[in-house]
């Protein structure tokens, strides 16, 4: 059972994190996908999606699927990111983030996001992210 309903997660980046540009696209148990609109402030030289940016979008995309089922957990922190880029991203696509929770625990929870341009079956990259909750899972 989801702990938020995708209103409520949508609500909660807004007000938590309006610096962020990630969209929330759907939501399920264990699973979310997420949205970031690509324009000239997310590509490098040559033309392709910055690495900070597909980063940043993993590390939404694990954020949002904890608080799914975990509810509102503001100081619930990234411990550790692993990247494996694929391939090299168009610039003119949005980026899209499925992630699924591999393991939901008490104090930490593992989750896998692969990142996706818009319109392309394969990958661009592969993050795998482990996340620390509080004490208590204390929520805002």
């Amino acid at each position: 059972m989801l702990a938020m309903t995708r209103e409520q997660l949508a609500e909660f980046l807004a007000t938590e994190f309006p610096q962020t540009r990630v969209t929330l696209e759907e939501v399920g148990e264990g699973v979310v996908r997420v949205r970031q609109r690509i324009g000239f402030e997310h590509l490098r030289p040559g033309g392709t999606v910055s690495g900070p940016t597909l980063v940043a979008v993993a590390d939404v995309a694990l954020y949002l699927a904890i608080l799914a089922v975990k509810g509102p957990i503001a100081l619930a922190v990234t411990t550790g990111l692993t990247v494996n880029f694929l391939r090299k991203p168009p610039g003119n696509a949005d980026i899209l983030g499925d992630c699924r929770l591999l393991k939901v625990g008490g104090r930490l929870v593992v989750g896998e996001v692969l990142l996706y341009s818009d319109g392309f079956t394969e990958p661009v990259a592969q993050v795998t992210g482990t996340y620390s909750l509080p004490p208590g899972g204390v929520p805002i």
